[in-house]
Formats: C-alpha cells, sequence, structure tokens
C-alpha cells in the first residue's frame, strides 16, 4: 500500500498533538495516511507502554488513518545510529510517501530535536540506490525519496513557514489527543503530576493552534517549518484573507 503522507513522532501522542488536525483535513480530501510512532514512550512518568500501544491504537481509530506502526526504538537513548536510521528507511521505501511530517527541529523535550534530524536525514538517505534494504518477506526495496519533509511545532513558540487551516476537524483532533487517557488531565487515575498532565496544558495546545489560525484568518491551524523552499502553480491555492 503506497501512502500519500507518514507522520512520525518520536513518541505516541506527539502526532496527534502536533498534526493531526492536518492529517484528518489530508484524508478528507481522500489522501492516504499512515502514522509512524519511533518509541513507545516507555519512560513516560503515567501509564505505561502496553498501555500507551492501547491507546495510540484507539487514536489511530479516531483520526481514520490508513497504517500506523511503531519501531520500537529505545524512548530518551535512541540514537543517530546505522540501524535506526535503516529502520526508517525500509519504512520510507516500503510506502512511498510523497509528504514525511515529521518532529520539531527544535523543542523542550530533547527527543523531538533528535528525532527529527533521524527521520529528516533518513527521508534523504532512502533515495540512495547503493543503500540496500530489504522488506518483510526479504524481497530487495527500490529507492525512493519523499519529495517534502515538513516539521510540526510543538511546545516552543516557532514562526511557521506555512501552516494548515484544520478548523472543520478541531473536535475529532482533541478527541484523538484525549484517547490517551494515561498521558493528560484525567480526575479518575491516581498517577503522578506531570507537565502535560495539568488541567492547563490542552488549553495551552488550543492557544497554540488558536494563535496559528489568526495568523491566516481561520480558527485553527497548525504550523510546520520546511528545509526547502515552498512553490506553488496556482495563486488561488493560497488562503485569501484580508489583514
Amino acid at each position: 500500500m503506497q501512502l500519500d503522507i507518514l507522520a512520525f513522532g518520536v513518541h505516541p501522542d506527539d502526532v496527534e498533538l502536533s498534526c493531526s488536525g492536518t492529517i484528518l483535513v489530508s484524508i478528507a480530501q481522500g489522501k492516504k495516511v499512515g502514522i509512524v510512532d519511533l518509541t513507545r514512550g516507555e519512560l513516560g512518568t503515567r501509564g505505561s507502554a502496553d498501555i500507551r500501544d492501547i491507546e495510540a491504537a484507539n487514536a489511530a481509530k479516531i483520526l481514520g488513518v490508513h497504517h500506523r506502526e511503531n519501531l520500537r526504538m529505545a524512548d530518551g537513548f535512541f540514537e543517530h545510529s546505522q540501524e535506526n536510521l535503516l529502520k526508517i528507511v525500509q519504512v520510507i521505501r516500503k510506502f512511498k510517501p510523497s509528504i514525511i511530517l515529521a518532529n520539531a527541529i527544535e523543542d523542550r523535550h530533547p527527543d523531538h530535536g533528535r528525532s527529527a534530524k533521524l527521520v529528516a536525514d533518513a527521508a534523504f538517505l532512502a533515495g540512495l540506490r547503493k543503500i540496500e534494504t530489504q522488506d518483510e518477506k526479504g524481497n530487495p526495496q527500490e529507492a525512493f525519496r519523499p519529495t517534502n519533509v515538513f516539521h510540526y511545532i510543538q511546545d516552543r513558540v516557532l514562526t511557521p513557514h506555512f501552516v494548515v487551516d484544520i478548523t472543520p476537524f478541531y473536535e475529532t483532533k482533541m478527541e484523538s489527543i484525549r484517547a490517551y487517557t494515561t498521558q493528560f488531565y484525567n480526575t479518575d487515575l491516581n498517577e503522578p503530576n506531570t507537565y502535560i498532565s495539568s488541567p492547563q496544558f490542552l488549553e495551552t495546545v488550543k492557544g497554540r493552534d488558536l494563535m496559528m489560525g489568526k495568523r491566516i484568518g481561520v480558527l485553527y491551524a497548525e504550523g510546520y517549518l520546511t528545509e526547502k523552499t515552498i512553490g506553488v502553480n496556482n495563486l488561488d491555492h493560497l488562503i485569501q484573507i484580508t489583514t
């Protein structure tokens, strides 16, 4: 199965928090979208890896993605290594996405920036035919390089290179986030408090998306950074607002 968009997150819930609105928009437009989690988030203070596996599966159903998998790298300790690069290269060559969504280039959590570079480098290496990989059946994979790698914005306030209007799908985005019942504010749980479990945290996510939307005159949006210059062949495709 070929996918149009492959969204990578170093932890389960990264994608939901930062680019799930874009995923919902894209699926509504008829695109095929998948999610790849690099780790199981096993170092997280609340819940467990097994519980987060279930939460991720529930969130995937809410979003309606066509595929989700976990590469089971070491949370907190994964390295920019040949082994991990090749794991991602194999996934990219398998699904041949034209667009990759990846973690923020810099952020509060050090895993986010390291994941951003790991995924971006793997996307480039996937296009080198002299790097040999095999699929699950042991068949050689063809070289393939995605057209674009876009880095979503997470905890730190970064100036986006472009934003995506997600207004019609915002409630579904929040529903997918709330599928992670152990991670965010939940009065039914007897778990330690964390940075993301406060009742204010999801309000800050909403505030970020409101500010991104304000930039283009819509209610909610998600922002992205890219190392490549983005081009259009029709100016009518731009969101038209009066400022």
